[in-house]
């Protein structure tokens, strides 16, 4: 690409400025280019250099931290460009992104097809979609405003955007939960236990979008999860599966970059949730995939109607990607497990694989359920020995050795901590423990700084049922500082319905 005018160019100067996936240009409110293109703060526009070029929004600098003629940008934006300190950039004004159009017709409610999602799914890969533009279409697609066929083609177009897996074997399993249910963190003992019976699992998870804690965050605790494509394959290869983040293996990145946006907005709909579950299992070269659909008043699905339909949704989905689904609808009532969070939860999934006395018999049923409909699903055990098959390979010992195994694999077995700062909840009364709801204990861990805080959340030490006397813990605050475990307790002190006692 040649160099335009000099009118339009500038020297890059690095700011060291972090903005997630939004690239962003820093120019001088005096800066000769502003003044003679007319561009104004938050103006889109295109930034190159003889390489390449990316589409950035403008924010103005009144500071003398840029010198006439330099401009900086975000480290994303720089990391795209592969552009180095004093390197000479231009800019221009951005030619229309054609695919809003669509985003625009669905926002009226009108049916999209597959073009018209690969194109805008090509565009926010390509960087071209701001957060307001990403907003614009998640929340347009919300709700039930994406009919069954929408959705498949939302998910073709997301599986073909980035790059996807073969792994040369006619069954390669996989397993999802859709989430809404604090420390049900299943996933790492039934790849364990798939992986120790001899089928494949390269499990790729996502980052917390609404929750204390994904896969991806608890596993971190024990291993290196962003691996790259190349990395993975040396781990199943050698090992039979894998815990990793998706995002490093660019498997579906434009859901990566939708995660973050709706994670910020809380909304998780229907058809988007669809189709980043398969696109993401479709991509890793899964052929057999078990889903976790609990139910439950504060979970995310809160009826077994909205589950069946979710249900339903999913397996014909599934079945127009090439998938084989099986649907597990649980109980999604109260957390599983006692932790809740990223460490705490890592504590709970290794007493599990290490057949502890003192482990949750919940979070191991619950695997157990889980594993041996994979192992059924996969027509390698037969029918009604799933169940039982699992729970020889977890009660022998084999599982945790595999798990083991995996770590090493992915570069490290780290141990667990105890967070610094902690604070203990008590029963106001005696009685039997009616109601936990999930959300509000979510959201308090949040508050205590879970995920990006590893040590930080919730132990739970009651269930449903529990009859307590006045003064009995409940559960116990986790914080790395005191600051985030004042900030939790606000919320606490101002929630008297988090745990129903009667």
């Amino acid at each position: 690409m040649e160099m335009e005018e000099k009118s339009n160019i500038l020297k890059y100067k690095p700011l060291g400025i972090y903005t997630q996936n939004e690239n962003v240009v820093y120019m001088r409110e005096d800066c000769h280019v502003c003044i003679s293109e007319g561009f104004e703060a938050l103006t889109r526009i295109r930034v190159s250099n003889n390489s390449t070029s990316i589409i950035a929004s403008l924010h103005i600098i009144t500071s003398d931290v840029l010198r006439p003629g330099e401009m900086g940008l975000s480290q994303i934006a720089a990391k795209k460009l592969k552009v180095s300190d004093g390197e000479t950039l231009y800019v221009s004004h951005l030619e229309p992104i054609e695919s809003l159009s669509f985003v625009r017709s669905k926002i009226y409610n009108q049916r999209l097809d597959y073009k018209a999602y690969k194109d805008i799914i090509t565009d926010i890969i390509e960087g071209d979609y701001s957060n307001i533009h990403l907003s614009a279409f998640i929340t347009a697609c919300a709700g039930d405003r994406m009919d069954i066929d929408e959705i498949s083609d939302l998910t073709k177009a997301m599986i073909t955007s980035g790059k996807q897996l073969d792994w040369k074997k006619e069954i390669v399993v996989d397993k999802h939960c859709i989430g809404g249910l604090p420390g049900n963190r299943t996933t790492p003992i039934v790849v364990a236990i798939a992986a120790a019976y001899g089928l494949t699992m390269p499990k790729t998870s996502s980052r917390a979008i609404t929750s204390p804690a994904g896969t991806a965050d608890t596993m971190e605790v024990l291993t290196n999860v962003t691996l790259n494509g190349e990395e993975i394959k040396q781990v199943v290869e050698k090992e039979g599966g894998c815990l990793v983040w998706g995002g490093t293996a660019e498997l579906s990145p434009a859901d990566d970059i939708l995660i973050k946006v709706e994670k910020a907005l809380d909304i998780d709909s229907e058809g988007q949730l669809i189709a980043s579950v398969l696109s993401k299992k479709a991509a890793a070269g899964a052929t057999h995939v078990v889903i976790d659909i609990p139910v439950g008043e504060t979970a995310k699905v809160r009826s077994e109607k909205a589950a069946k339909k979710l249900k339903e949704h999913m397996e014909v989905v599934g079945d127009s990607v090439g998938l084989k689904i099986k649907v597990v609808i649980t109980d999604g009532s109260q957390p599983v497990g006692r932790g809740i969070g990223p460490n705490l939860e890592a504590v709970d999934v290794l007493s599990v694989l290490q057949n502890r006395e003192d482990a949750p018999q919940d979070l191991k049923e619950r695997a157990l359920l889980l594993a041996g409909h994979l192992l059924e699903l996969s027509e390698k055990v037969k029918p009604k020995k799933g169940h039982e098959t699992a729970k020889e390979l977890l009660e022998s010992g084999k599982a945790y050795q595999k798990f083991e195994a995996i770590c090493k694999a992915q570069g490290r077995f780290s141990k667990t901590y105890i967070a610094p700062y902690q604070f203990e909840v008590h029963a106001p009364r005696c009685g039997a423990v009616k109601k936990i709801n999930n959300r509000k204990i979510a959201k308090l861990a949040k508050l205590s700084g879970a995920p990006q805080s590893k040590l930080a959340g919730i132990s739970m030490n009651v269930c449903l049922g529990d009859v307590i006397e006045k003064g009995e813990l409940l559960y116990k605050l986790h914080a790395e500082t005191n600051g985030e475990l004042n900030y939790a307790l606000a919320y606490y002190e101002n929630h008297d319905d988090i745990i129903t006692i009667q």
